[in-house]
């Protein structure tokens, strides 16, 4: 599949959401990345419900929507009547993993799940049949603007692996650091979807930072 680009709104102009919002509505972008933090599973704050169901009243994109937030099941209901058309739980904020995905899917959203820079790939290997999209961390959650982490290459790679054997119309996304330079080798790894927040609301054009993102070519792997 062709891959797919998904601003995060974190990056964004909070006193001019609305008109950012509009901005990745006339872009190439395919998805509106959604973080939502607690400052407790990570070290910030971003929003919560209401936002969110602002945000989806101007939205024409899908709104994937990533909750870096302990106990996720509480509010999954809450996130998708808010708007979420997928939702993403981290692996390490789930103990009944199997059971916060049906839920999900039982809501109606795209379910996904999450892995820290530090979490292997291989422990999702008894539940990738039942995801609809790995999301890797290429930072450390939390904050925006952060380098890329280089091992992400080989976890997505790992995870590509998988989803050949288990799940092969997983999405595979990548979030933290993504730029022109980094993307094109993560596609060639497997990457679907990425996820940019700096790289694009940072750009003097953002539109064009989201285009260049969405054509960015395929090198070959060295």
């Amino acid at each position: 599949m062709n891959h797919l680009v998904a601003p995060s709104i974190l990056a964004a102009d909070f006193a001019n959401l609305q008109r950012d919002i509009e901005m990745i509505n006339n872009s190439e972008a395919d998805w509106i990345h959604v973080d939502i933090m607690d400052g407790m599973f990570v070290p910030n704050i971003s929003f919560g419900f209401p936002v969110v169901s602002a945000v989806n009243k101007h939205a024409t994109k899908p709104l994937d929507v990533h909750l870096m937030i302990v106990d996720p099941d509480r509010y999954l209901k809450n996130f998708k009547d808010a708007g979420a058309s997928g939702i993403t739980v981290h692996y390490e904020a789930c103990p009944h993993l199997h059971r916060t995905i049906q839920y999900i899917k039982e809501l109606g959203c795209r379910a996904g799940v999450a892995l820290n820079p530090a979490t292997p790939v291989a422990l999702l290997k008894d539940i990738i049949r039942d995801l609809d999209m790995v999301l890797i961390m290429s930072v450390n959650p939390g904050f925006g603007g952060q380098k890329f982490i280089e091992n992400t290459y080989k976890k997505v790679f790992d995870i590509k692996e998988l989803s050949f054997k288990h799940n092969t119309d997983l999405f595979i996304e990548v979030d933290g650091g993504i730029d022109t330079e980094n993307a094109p080798k993560l596609v060639i790894e497997g990457a679907n979807v990425f996820v940019a927040g700096s790289s694009v609301f940072s750009a003097p054009d953002p539109i064009v930072a989201i285009s260049s993102l969405k054509h960015a070519g395929v090198v070959s792997r060295s």
